[in-house]
């Protein structure tokens, strides 16, 4: 019998999880064994896997879960070297030649494991199967706004956290942002689903948007317009050929620009399309001031959904269960497309 086991994340403010309770009635109904183990921070009670039907297991316990089982979460596990001899389905990050993911691949060749990377479970056209895109232009958005409503106190915007939802999310939001006359936008990845995120956020706060996606940028640039928005928000992947849209000459040039969105958040590519900063931001310095007077901040977070956790994962397990309900049959379909890019991968270290 197929065993699924979900582990509790275990980054700092990681509350979400790839399966629901109606997930696990759904894969046992299809014969699937469901382990959940508990977690200090999920956003769903484990007692609600237990009710739906499955077997509850201490947190962090998967390193002693049976051979075969197959060991499910979201983000990257603690880097302490040890083998992987399981079969993993997560975001490992592990195959853009990052030194982290390498030494991840190192730990599966140790351990003669699998990993089904969860970014590269896609249909036969390459598109990705599900997808948290939306929730973090939504919550990129949102932490945005906050630090241009930070801009207008002369102050640096502080700590954000995890929202119980979208709502609470917003409503704090307005209060930070009170009566004031509301900044543009300028949204480049429009029709995707990060773009539809922030745009999405951005009108629900008042917040006039520009939305750009293929046809605005074939030019290559360059694109002055991005520095007449307030607000810029850079929602696609960076990758050869991809247009600069913020130069570095950004800074010091004459422009309405205040706060830049990276949601995509690469700035560590050669092919970044936002050229005026080299780090990603923090939950805890969500932004970073590369120029003053006038200011000019960027935030840059490369887990935004986790700020939803509740909303993002009902959303992405609703879009993988399909996939999941396939787990009986890792040699084709989606897990066969994921298997054969690991392997390319390992046969190259």
């Amino acid at each position: 019998m197929t065993h699924l086991w979900v582990r509790a994340e275990q980054r700092d403010n990681e509350e979400r999880v790839g399966l629901t309770p109606d997930g696990v009635r759904e894969l046992t109904k299809a014969g699937i064994r469901v382990t959940v183990e508990d977690s200090p921070t999920r956003c769903m009670p484990v007692e609600s896997f237990a009710e739906a039907g499955a077997k509850i297991a201490d947190a962090y316990s998967w390193p002693d879960a049976p051979k075969d089982a197959i060991i499910f979460g979201l983000k990257e596990l603690p880097e302490d070297g040890t083998p992987l001899p399981h079969r993993h389905i997560m975001f490992g990050h592990a195959f853009k030649g990052q030194p982290a993911g390498l030494r991840l691949l190192q730990r599966f060749k140790a351990g003669g494991g699998t990993l089904y990377d969860l970014e590269y479970l896609v249909t036969p056209e390459g598109r990705r199967v599900a997808a948290f895109g939306y929730w973090a232009g939504y919550a990129g958005a949102a932490v945005a706004l906050k630090c241009w409503a930070a801009q207008q106190r002369d102050a640096l915007c502080g700590p954000v956290g995890t929202y119980p939802s979208a709502q609470a999310l917003r409503d704090d939001l307005q209060s930070e942002l009170g009566d004031s006359k509301r900044p543009d936008a300028l949204v480049i990845g429009a029709l995707g689903r990060v773009g539809t995120g922030a745009a999405d956020l951005c009108e629900a706060m008042g917040v006039a948007v520009t939305k750009w996606d293929i046809d605005e940028t074939r030019s290559g640039g360059p694109f002055p317009q991005v520095l007449q928005h307030a607000l810029f928000f850079n929602c696609i992947l960076a990758r050869p050929g991809t247009p600069v849209f913020v130069p570095a000459s950004a800074k010091t040039d004459d422009r309405a620009l205040r706060v830049i969105g990276d949601i995509a958040c690469d700035p560590d590519s050669d092919f970044s399309p936002v050229k005026v900063y080299d780090r990603t931001t923090t939950w805890d310095a969500p932004a970073l001031r590369v120029h003053d007077a006038p200011p000019l901040d960027v935030t840059a977070i490369d887990n935004l959904p986790s700020m939803l956790p509740l909303e993002s994962s009902q959303d992405y397990a609703g879009q993988l269960l399909p996939s999941l309900l396939t787990l009986g049959d890792l040699d084709s379909g989606v897990w066969g497309r994921a298997r054969a890019t690991f392997d390319d991968h390992m046969a190259e270290l």
